[in-house]
Formats: structure tokens, sequence, C-alpha cells
């Protein structure tokens, strides 16, 4: 039985997918951005609903850019999770964007792209990020750089830190945890780490019992005057307290890197 209900569930997030495909491919072009964020944030909780998750969100999500939005990072589930609370465009690895729809779905989302593997491309994803925000752009990325078990905060990486620096742009924190509904523990079943394959982890995901993804929005911070790396430290200590609020167990540390 348990079969059937993540199959199921598959086939109904596949035709979801495939009709956001349809979406961002004939009826985007013809929508102010406006609509194409509210879009997005409809289909992202049809989704969720679709995987049997609950979104409960904490504090207040940013109304308007600019803002650069930082947050922890644990699994493929968590742009959706962010983007069911609010719009934005995140920062993804550029790999992604060639992901069969997918990566459709990510690139009409308006995400952008690094190739981690070319180190000078963080400048000119830093620049393309300052310009986006002085435009007036929400955008969100993962300090953490990967994915962590959901237990912890890895050590916040500074660099982009710079794009809000630059263009005067406010930074808000935000923590995203996932838990078993009916008791509120800590779920560990969308994690993405290690040697996790994607497969995997959707599988787990979708045959656990019923989820909820708990979003807390921080107080956004002026960007004037800042040093990116004091920031990132400050901004982690945040963004687990933030966890902490959610009721998790903050009991991993970390600094910020450059």
């Amino acid at each position: 039985m348990r079969l059937l209900v993540v199959c199921w569930k598959l086939l109904r997030a596949a035709l979801h997918a495939a009709g956001g495909w349809c979406t961002i491919r004939f009826r985007f072009p013809r929508m102010s951005p406006d609509a194409q964020a509210r879009e997005v944030e409809r289909w992202s909780r049809r989704m969720l609903e679709i995987f049997g998750i609950t979104l409960a969100v904490q504090g207040t999500p940013p109304a308007h850019g600019p803002v650069l939005l930082i947050v922890n990072h644990i699994s493929w589930l968590d742009i959706l999770t962010i983007h069911a609370a609010r719009h934005v465009r995140f920062v993804a690895k550029s790999n992604i964007k060639a992901w069969p729809v997918l990566g459709s779905l990510s690139t009409g989302a308006g995400t952008l792209y690094i190739e981690r593997e070319r180190r000078r491309d963080a400048m000119r994803l830093v620049h393309h990020m300052a310009e986006a925000l002085r435009g007036g752009d929400l955008i969100a990325v993962f300090p953490e750089g990967t994915t962590g078990d959901g237990r912890g905060l890895l050590p916040f990486h500074a660099n982009l830190l710079q794009a809000a620096i630059s263009a005067g742009a406010p930074v808000q924190p935000a923590a995203l945890r996932f838990a078993v509904s009916s008791t509120g523990e800590t779920s560990y079943a969308p994690a993405y780490v290690d040697d996790d394959t994607l497969l995997q982890s959707v599988w787990r995901t979708l045959s656990a019992p019923p989820l909820t993804a708990h979003v807390c929005f921080g107080d956004p911070q002026d960007s004037h005057g800042r040093e990116r790396r004091a920031w990132a430290t400050e901004l982690h200590a945040q963004v687990q307290a933030l966890r902490a609020s959610t009721g998790a167990d903050n009991s991993a540390t970390g600094s910020s890197l450059a």
C-alpha cells in the first residue's frame, strides 16, 4: 500500500511539474513580473500539498526588494518551500540548468546560476547579484554552499554578502526545518547529503509520515558599513536562533568563510 501511495504522489508531482513547464513556456511571456511571482508561489504551495507537506511560516517574508535572503540548506525541497512562502530569485549550481523539466522550472523562476568549478565565477555572480539588487530584486542564497543534514549549520561563506554591501541592500536571515507533523520532531527524510541520490531523498520524503516545512523569517538588516566576514558570523548565529524558534536543537556550531 505504501508503494502505491508513493507512486501516486510521484505521478501527480510529475503532472504538476509538466503543468508548470507549460505555464513558463507559454503563459509567462504574457504575464507581468508580479503575476509571475504569484504563479510561482501558487505552484510551489500546490507541489508541497502533493508531497503531503504543510507549510508553516513564522515572521514576515520580504514584501519587496531589494533584499538578500540568507537561508540554511537541507534539501532539494528548500527552494520549493521558500517559493511557497515568497517568490525570490535563488542562486543555484549551474548544472541544475541542464536538468530535464526542473532546469526549465528553475530558470523560469528567475534563478541565477554559478559555476562552482570556476573560482572566478563567484566574482561575476556577485556583480550580477548587485545589479539585480539595485534593480529591486529579491534574491536568496544558501551561505553554507552545500546541504547539511538538518542537525546544525555548516560554516557560512561570506563572499556573496558582498553583493548586498555593494548594492546597499538589506539582508534578511531565515531558517528552514522539516518536522513530522504529528509530533513536531525534526524529520531527516528530506535530507540530501553525502552519498544520497536525488531519487533516494525524494523516495524517503514521499514515504515519510506527513511533514511540516517550517520557515522562520528574521528581521532585515542594514548593509551599510558592514564587513562581510564579521557579518557572516553574526548571520550564522541568527539563523541558528531562528531554527531554535521552530523547535530545532541547535547544538552544532560553525564560522564564516571568505
